[in-house]
């Protein structure tokens, strides 16, 4: 018995299995906001953690939380998840805010670090306004949500329903204490030492894991994910719009221009195609509409500024809807809104100045040129006059009975039949 033990030990360590019993651990982050490339990123990982046969997905969170369809979508991924799913609140000053209480909680196993804290999951509503009895029904059901995720996962059900209902928050000791979350953790290597050996339930059934000296491998995000990360970005939406928005003036006020059009018209795809991931207000995106037909009106139209003015007003109050400003996670930056606002409007001066001087400028071509300049008179006979002017002989006549041949006249209207009225130059 003892030497057939001694085979088989020698057998496992040939074979390298007790050296690398632990395996590997993937591991992605959720650093920001929560939004469509999030809720395409977790649930991918789970699913490429899953097919590498790895111990466990570890997702490190530091979120002011986000969408809340993102966040469902993030929630049914990990239940649902074969695999052990981790979550952990790092590093040190980091926070697990709104959505990210929801998917910490539904984690196989939750952990913090010191100095950073989890809460205030009220529910916001982006792009809309809100009744107080809907306001309710809302609250209200975020509040089930999390408790039953709570109740799932052994979890401090009480405490979850007023993360949402009251909006408090607690910092990591607190949160261990009262059995929001697992236990604390300085470092990964720490926190998978920690949870090695625990049994986890899952749907396909229990699941011992086996994470101490394990290996983090570290799942990047695709292409895809990071441009849909790129134009989630309120920001990024918005400075797509401003520079659609001159590109489109651009091509009207000069047609032919092409580049400016081609510019434009690319800047609001990309503009409306992050509206469709991020929630807005369609009455700020109408009012800045608005706001360019009063640009585009004012160089066709004397108006003396005032469609301007109105169109600047209409601009600025437009970006100031546009996103919910009321939320940390999805809002324009009011740097952001007032150098676009000082910016456009120096623009459309700038455009609007050049416009009136072309249009009361006066003529150097034509028949209107004309008006204005000083020929000589080369014959006088009787009541007509020939004038030499502009390197050509004109037909004309003048009140003034002195005028004789060699005086210098000038150009005071152009009459039917391309006769010139002139008068004696003083």
């Amino acid at each position: 018995m003892f030497r057939r033990g001694v085979l088989l030990l020698s057998l496992l360590l040939l074979t390298g299995t007790v050296v690398h019993a632990d395996g590997h651990v993937d591991a992605i982050s959720i650093d920001g906001p929560i939004g469509p490339a999030y809720a395409n990123y977790v649930p991918e990982s789970i699913r490429q953690a899953e097919a590498d046969h790895a111990n466990a997905l570890l997702i490190t969170i530091d979120t002011p939380g986000g969408l809340d369809l993102s966040m469902r979508t993030i929630v049914k991924a990990i239940e649902d998840a074969k695999l052990p799913v981790i979550s952990f609140i790092y590093p040190s000053g980091s926070r697990a805010a709104s959505a990210g209480v929801f998917i910490v909680m539904a984690s196989d196993v939750a952990a913090m670090a010191p100095g950073t804290n989890i809460g205030a999951a009220h529910p916001v509503t982006l792009g809309q306004k809100l009744g107080k009895e809907m306001e309710t029904k809302v609250t209200n059901d975020a509040v089930a949500y999390i408790r039953s995720i709570a109740l799932q996962k052994g979890r401090n059900a009480v405490w979850a329903g007023q993360a949402v209902s009251q909006s408090v928050s607690i910092p990591a000791d607190q949160a261990v204490r009262i059995h929001v979350v697992d236990f604390t953790a300085s470092t990964i290597p720490q926190l998978l030492d920690e949870i090695s050996g625990r049994t986890i339930s899952k749907p396909s059934g229990e699941y011992v894991l086996h994470t101490r000296n394990a290996v983090v491998r570290q799942l990047p995000m695709s292409l895809r994910e990071k441009l849909l990360m790129v134009i989630s970005d309120p920001n990024i939406a918005y400075i797509f719009m401003i520079i659609g928005m001159w590109g489109i003036f651009f091509e009207l006020a000069s047609p032919g221009a092409i580049i400016p059009g081609v510019i434009g018209a690319l800047s609001l795809i990309l503009a409306f195609v992050s509206f469709q991931t991020i929630p807005v207000n369609y009455a700020g995106i109408l009012l800045i509409i608005l706001s360019i037909i009063l640009f585009i009106l004012e160089v066709k139209i004397v108006s003396h500024g005032m469609l301007a003015v109105g169109g600047i007003a209409s601009f600025v109050l437009g970006s100031l809807l546009l996103f919910d400003t009321s939320s940390a996670s999805y809002s324009v930056s009011w740097k952001l809104i007032a150098t676009a606002a000082v910016l456009t409007a120096l623009f459309f001066i700038v455009a609007l100045g050049l416009a009136l001087k072309v249009r009361f400028k006066k003529p150097q071509t034509g028949r209107e040129g004309l008006i204005g300049q000083a020929g000589s008179v080369k014959e006088v006979h009787h009541d007509k006059i020939k004038v030499f002017l502009d390197g050509a002989y004109w037909d004309a006549y003048s009140e003034d009975k002195t005028i004789k041949s060699g005086d210098k006249v000038i150009v005071e209207t152009i009459e039917s039949g391309m006769q010139l009225k002139v008068k004696k130059e003083v």
